[in-house]
C-alpha cells in the first residue's frame, strides 16, 4: 500500500528531496557520518598510555613576585595538570611564619580549584644540611624538616621530599666538605630521628637522588639506605635529571623498583658541558629517552605523580611554560598521539 502524503516523516521527505538532486541518502546513516579512526602516530606522542599523574613544581611559576599561590594553582588546573608540588621556604605561604590554620585554608583552596597537591619540596636542605659539620646547622636542618613534615600533614599531603645529606655542595661557598663515612652516619641518624615523627603524622620521607651532593650515587646505594630503616615512611623520590650527567634514569627506575613514591621529571641534555642548574631544560628539549623512562617506571607498577621540576620561570609570558609542559607531558604519557 502506498502511504498517504501526510503520513511521510520529515526525514523521509528530506531523503527524497536529496535523492532527487543526486545525493546519497547514506549521508543520513550514523556509520557514514563517523570519521575513520586515526591510528596513534609515534611522531606526535607515545603510542602507549601510561597510568600516571601529571604534576608541576611551583618553581616553574613566577611565584610570589608576579603570581599569587591561588593564581598558580588555578593556572596548573586550567593547563590540565592533576597536581602541583609546593615548596617550603622561610618567607612565603608555606614557611615557619605560618601554621596549621593557614595550611588548612590552602588545602581548601586547592580543593575548590580542583587540583591535588602532589608533595612538598624545599631548598632549605642546602643551607641547613642534615649532615653538616656545624652542629647548629644540623639541628636547624632537623627542626625545619620536622616543620615541613608537619606542614604536609596539615595540608593532607603524603609526600615529603628529603635530601638526607651532602659530602659536597658545589653551589654554596659556606659548606665544608664532609667525609663520606661521616656523611652516611649522620644521614642515617637524622632520617631515623625524623622517621618517628613521620610515622605519627602519616607522611612519607622520600629520599631524593641528587648526584651533585656526592652522596647515594647509585641506585643500589639508595636502596640500601632506604631499606635500612625498615619503614613504610621512608621511600624514594626519584629525580630523572639529577643523575643524567653520567647515568641514565631508565636504569635507575628499574633498580629502585617499588621503593619509588614520587618522581621529578627534569629534562637534561648530555650535549652540554655546563654542569649546573642551568643544564636542565624544558621537557623534550634534551637527550632523555622518555619512552624508555616511562616504560621502566610502568614495569615497576608506578602509578603516582610525575612532577616537572624547573627553576626558571619565563621572563615574558610565563604561562607559556606551564601550557608547553602540560602538552609535553600529555605526549610522554600517551594522552595525546
Amino acid at each position: 500500500m502506498t502511504p498517504a502524503p501526510d503520513s511521510l516523516s520529515r526525514r523521509d521527505a528530506l531523503k527524497a528531496t536529496i535523492a532527487s538532486v543526486g545525493l546519497s541518502s547514506l549521508a543520513f546513516e550514523p556509520a557514514a557520518q563517523a570519521a575513520p579512526a586515526t591510528a596513534p602516530d609515534a611522531r606526535r606522542g607515545s603510542t602507549k598510555k601510561y597510568d600516571m599523574l601529571k604534576s608541576i613544581n611551583l618553581w616553574a611559576f613566577p611565584y610570589p613576585e608576579r603570581m599569587t599561590l591561588r593564581e598558580c594553582l588555578q593556572l596548573a588546573k586550567d593547563a590540565g595538570f592533576d597536581g602541583i608540588e609546593l615548596n617550603y621556604d622561610l618567607d612565603n605561604d608555606l614557611s615557619p611564619k605560618h601554621g596549621t590554620a593557614d595550611y588548612v585554608k590552602i588545602r581548601k583552596m586547592a580543593d575548590e580549584i580542583g587540583i591535588q597537591i602532589s608533595g612538598l619540596c624545599s631548598f632549605l636542605f642546602w643551607p641547613y644540611p642534615l649532615t653538616s659539620n656545624d652542629p647548629a646547622k644540623r639541628a636547624q636542618g632537623i627542626e625545619l624538616a620536622g616543620k615541613i613534615a608537619q606542614c604536609a600533614h596539615d595540608l593532607g599531603v603524603e609526600n615529603v621530599l628529603v635530601v638526607p645529606g651532602a659530602v659536597h655542595i658545589p653551589w654554596r661557598d659556606d659548606h665544608e666538605p664532609v667525609a663520606n663515612d661521616v656523611c652516611d652516619a649522620r644521614a642515617k641518624e637524622a632520617i631515623g630521628q625524623l622517621e618517628k615523627q613521620a610515622a605519627k603524622l602519616k607522611v612519607c620521607l622520600n629520599i631524593e637522588n641528587i648526584f651533585f651532593n656526592g652522596y647515594l650515587m647509585t641506585p643500589m646505594e639508595m636502596n640500601a639506605f632506604v631499606d635500612s630503616f625498615h619503614s613504610e615512611h621512608v621511600r624514594v623520590h626519584f629525580d630523572t635529571g639529577n643523575i643524567s650527567m653520567f647515568q641514565f634514569p631508565e636504569h635507575w627506575a628499574k633498580v629502585l623498583g617499588n621503593r619509588t613514591k614520587n618522581v621529578h621529571l627534569k629534562e637534561f641534555t648530555k650535549k652540554g658541558t655546563d654542569f649546573s642548574l642551568e643544564t636542565f631544560r624544558p621537557l623534550l628539549d634534551g637527550t632523555t629517552n622518555w619512552p624508555a623512562v616511562t616504560d621502566a617506571l610502568a614495569d615497576t607498577g608506578y602509578k603516582g605523580f610525575l612532577t616537572f621540576e624547573y627553576f626558571h620561570p619565563y621572563a615574558h609570558y610565563p604561562e607559556a611554560l606551564i601550557w608547553q609542559t602540560s602538552d609535553s607531558m600529555d605526549r610522554i604519557l600517551g594522552r595525546k598521539s
